[in-house]
């Protein structure tokens, strides 16, 4: 029987920037905003691209508020991603163990936080609590795959 086989690899480039704020918590928390940061800017960039490409007319384009969604969106989450890591990190202090259920607990902790800071009602706050703790755990065991 003939068969085949398909191999390859993928690699990107990758970038490493260090900020050192003399504590490993702070120096946590300031990384992941600056590396998510980062991402949503460059979304919010694409989309924009998208948008002015899609009309097929640059010049009526506004590029100041091309430029104030990159910043939002690289603040909020920048931000949210600085929290996440803090929290994680805190809770892997606080339990001494480094597993799953630090992501899992940093997760909830973080939507629960998020979600009280934009004014939502109780349950909306635990079901933001529920959807951060399980999108930080399954992202967790993803890490475990590689």
């Amino acid at each position: 029987m003939p068969w085949s086989r398909f191999s390859g690899s993928l690699s990107t480039p990758k970038i490493e920037v260090m900020v050192d704020m003399g504590n490993p918590f702070l120096n946590l928390t300031v990384d992941g905003f600056l590396k998510i940061g980062t991402v949503a800017a460059a979304k919010a960039a694409a989309e924009e691209t998208y948008y002015v490409l899609k009309r097929g007319n640059i010049k009526h384009h506004k590029y100041e508020h091309s430029l104030k969604k990159m910043c939002k969106e690289g603040a909020y989450w920048g931000t949210v991603a600085g929290v996440y890591v803090g929290m994680e990190y805190g809770v892997e202090r606080i339990r001494g163990t480094r597993d799953w259920k630090n992501a899992m607990i940093g997760g909830a902790m973080t939507g629960a936080l998020i979600s009280a800071a934009s004014n939502n009602n109780r349950d909306k706050i635990v079901m933001d609590a529920i959807t951060g703790g399980a999108v930080a755990t399954a992202a967790e065991f993803l890490n475990y795959l590689t």
